[in-house]
């Protein structure tokens, strides 16, 4: 009789897990576990240590853009198959690639926990896997992002800073953590940050015109000045420093949009000139027609002991949440 009940037990739960349709319930599934941007990659240990591994590595521990010393976009983890049962499969991402009868790449959303973000990569052969890890990792790997930008924006709403004056002022609003203060305010720029143990996160939020910014050609040099005439006028630095971009590294230039609106989204690195200071930015000039500005949003790292991936990575999400008014 025992075996009995307990196969009647368990068809009580599936069935149970199930809607009207004899679909999974996925509310049921347990929350997801793991570390900002901790990538669990599921794959036998033959093909990790061969080619199939190294494509992987070479994808997904890419060195991110825009930092000054290279860190990878994910770090990762490697089990077997045969292991990835039970809590093991509660990671938020996850990377599952198997040898199989098909060659097939699938994105799979809250499949065994919830928030959770995995791609499954099949194929009949070690060259085939290697050949369809390189065509989709770009589109994996910003699939991946996004959904640790949602994550982490969701840590970040559970205490948020009260800024009324940055909407009231600025025109815009951002959810930004309560760990940071306004370091200074003016009618036409905020300057906000956090304390690390030894350093600073920094959010800062200023207008120019549309005409600063003309076309796409130049965008990257107009940013550029932008941020190097502001800084070096507003950010207060000792021994009569100026914060510019750095001139060593090329910064990346993407477009994009925040809140709906065109923008451009920039990543390189800052330097106090002619002083031993430095650390990554990230700078988003948003196109605000109806105000006639570029509404220029950007966060910065100074953090010389640190790595500064998970950082910036807050950071950036912090600034995706900003609402242009």
């Amino acid at each position: 009789m025992r075996p009995i009940y307990l196969v009647l037990i368990s068809l009580f739960f599936a069935f149970n897990s199930c809607n009207d349709g004899g679909i999974r319930d996925k509310t049921l599934l347990p929350d997801s576990v793991g570390n900002i941007n901790a990538l669990q990659i599921v794959i036998p240990n033959d093909l990790w240590n061969g080619i199939v591994g190294e494509a992987i590595r070479n994808n997904f521990a890419a060195p991110v853009d825009g930092l000054p010393q290279d860190e990878p976009l994910f770090s990762m983890n490697q089990m077997p198959p045969e292991a990835f049962t039970g809590f093991a499969r509660s990671n938020r991402l996850f990377l599952y690639v198997v040898l199989s009868e098909e060659d097939k790449v699938t994105i799979a959303k809250e499949e065994y926990a919830k928030p959770q973000t995995g791609a499954v990569i099949k194929a009949t052969s070690e060259e085939k896997l290697v050949a369809l890890i390189d065509k989709n990792a770009a589109k994996i790997i910003e699939s991946f992002h996004a959904s640790e930008i949602k994550e982490r924006q969701r840590r970040t709403a559970i205490s948020l800073m009260k800024n009324d004056s940055l909407k009231k002022v600025m025109g815009v609003g951002m959810q930004i953590p309560s760990a940071y203060r306004i370091a200074k305010a003016t009618d036409s720029f905020f300057w906000m940050r956090k304390d690390l143990k030894d350093g600073t996160t920094n959010i800062l939020v200023y207008e120019v015109p549309l005409t600063m910014i003309t076309n796409d050609s130049t965008a990257v040099a107009d940013i550029i000045k932008i941020r190097d005439s502001i800084g070096s006028k507003l950010l207060p630095v000792e021994d009569e420093g100026q914060f510019i971009t750095e001139d060593a590294y090329a910064p990346y230039i993407f477009k994009t949009e925040i809140d709906g609106k065109f923008a451009y989204k920039t990543k390189g690195t800052w330097e106090v000139k002619d002083a031993w200071m430095g650390g990554p930015f990230i700078n988003y000039a948003i196109r605000d027609e109806k105000n006639n500005r570029y509404l220029i949003i950007e966060g910065f790292t100074y953090a010389p002991s640190a790595a500064k991936r998970d950082l910036q990575f807050e950071l950036e999400s912090i600034l995706n949440t900003a609402k242009v008014e």
